[in-house]
């Protein structure tokens, strides 16, 4: 282990974690590294959401968000939605209106989807297009994805 690693805590998805990390280490590599593979390195710098991270409650780009910040802080992942078995909303919303495609970029939509709907529960196609606009597919699902986010917000609405 390198003299400059440092003891870090956080929370991750509900859990106390505590890991040694390196100045250069990623949020991504961080999680990977705790067995999470929900989110995914794609570009490596930050442009195409399919590696995004909720840290306390805010989405960040977690291939270029240093794990450093991580100390003390919520962390949330896509492996951290599910809850007693029951998918959280904007999960059912994207397999029901067949927003997954390959999968590979669905977990930060899904990240990204939630924290939309959490600012405005009834978004406009354009906003829901400029919300996500950080996030690529590159199966070209985005009908499907501005269906999911617009199915999942008229469900939240109805549960509320």
């Amino acid at each position: 282990m390198s003299t400059t690693s440092t003891l870090i805590q956080f929370r991750l998805n509900g859990e106390p974690v505590s890991r040694q990390v390196e100045p250069h280490h990623t949020l991504l590599e961080l999680v990977r590294e705790c067995g999470l593979h929900g989110a995914r390195e794609s570009c490596g710098q930050g442009l195409c959401g399919c590696c995004t991270i909720v840290v306390n409650g805010q989405a960040v780009t977690g291939c270029i968000y240093p794990a450093m910040h991580a100390e003390g802080a919520e962390v949330g992942t896509i492996e951290g939605l599910e809850q007693d078995g029951q998918l959280d909303p904007v999960q059912q919303a994207f397999m029901d209106a067949g927003a997954l495609q390959c999968g590979f970029c669905t977990p930060g939509f899904i990240l990204m989807a939630r924290q939309l709907l959490r600012q405005n529960s009834e978004p406009s196609d354009h906003e829901i297009r400029h919300f996500l606009a950080g996030n690529l597919c590159r199966c070209g699902a985005y009908p499907e994805i501005i269906e999911a986010v617009k199915l999942a917000g008229q469900r939240m609405r109805a549960a509320a």
